[in-house]
């Protein structure tokens, strides 16, 4: 399950801000243990608490919407998202030199909230963000007040249709025979991903997605760096099971995702006790700007619960 999802004392080193709006915005660079810094930033302030997002595997936190993060840092939150490993503006290392484990990963978001003195926080993860952050859960429970799943598997357990679309995993082939060093070849790869990723519920927003795209080269060395996910190891212990799971949780998920099948909420909503389920009918591995309102009220409102 953790191939699916992949396929897809902390020191604080130096700190920006400024305002975004009526936001305040601050960017940092947070080392982990191991000296590895990783790009973070917040936005607004934590009147009602914090809200960390993780993004999935070989993806930065552009691909987070700006609407999403506008709307949950103007309920009253400070909202924290960052760029994962071998990604933006983190420390990248050379293709195919994979340095850390899925636990690395998990325990990088525990190191965030120390940087920035939260004892508590909400966590909000898409796919791979949504696996770790359940083990960062259920190995920091006192760290922990919510959890949202957003097309993410449940963690140690396996469920009916497991398996990504035969159409994606045929695109992924082709990245052996990808040239790098053309950028356009490199920018249509990545386009075709997310097509292949999209639902069918509306229309694809080619131009939206270039302008990601765009960004995500831009602020980052080597994007090839960033498929080093795709062969990151680490093997669950028993006690890392989503049936362990004992806070509030929301699972959002698209019933059409060709990455992570619809059946994993289902699996998760069964295992996970009082667990909240939002089905999005007709999406796929994705978060439309559509959406964001209905998902950041149900975010909203999980994290106003009490643990």
């Amino acid at each position: 399950m953790l191939q699916l999802n992949l396929i897809t004392g902390f020191l604080l080193l130096c700190g920006l801000s400024f305002a975004h709006g009526e936001m305040a915005m601050q960017s940092r660079f947070v080392k982990v243990g191991d000296g590895v810094q990783l790009f973070t930033e917040a936005t607004g302030q934590p009147e009602r608490g914090t809200i960390l997002l993780t993004m999935g595997a070989t993806a930065s936190m552009v691909w987070w919407p700006d609407s999403l993060v506008t709307l949950l840092a103007k309920a009253g939150y400070q909202v924290v998202r960052f760029d994962h490993r071998d990604t933006g503006q983190s420390t990248t290392n050379l293709p195919g030199d994979v340095r850390y484990d899925v636990f690395d990963i998990a325990a990088d978001l525990i190191a965030i909230l120390d940087a920035y003195e939260v004892e508590t926080a909400n966590l909000v993860g898409m796919s791979l963000g949504g696996y770790v952050s359940q083990i960062a859960a259920i190995v920091h429970p006192n760290r922990v007040r919510s959890l949202t799943l957003i097309a993410s598997e449940p963690l140690g357990i396996a469920y009916e249709g497991e398996g990504i679309d035969p159409k994606v995993l045929q695109h992924f082939a082709g990245m052996a025979d990808l040239n790098w060093t053309d950028r356009q070849a490199v920018v249509q790869f990545m386009l075709k991903i997310a097509e292949l990723s999209a639902g069918s519920a509306a229309p694809f927003d080619t131009d939206l997605i270039l302008r990601r795209i765009e960004k995500e080269l831009q602020r980052t060395g080597s994007i090839q760096s960033a498929f080093n996910h795709s062969i990151m190891s680490g093997e669950l212990a028993p006690h890392l099971n989503a049936g362990r799971l004992d806070l509030p949780v929301l699972i959002v998920h698209g019933s059409e995702d060709p990455i992570i099948s619809v059946s994993a909420a289902h699996a998760s909503s069964v295992n996970i006790d009082g667990s909240q389920l939002l089905l999005l009918a007709g999406r796929g591995h994705e978060i439309l700007d559509a959406d964001v309102p209905r998902i950041a009220e149900a975010i909203l409102v999980l994290a106003a619960r009490e643990k």
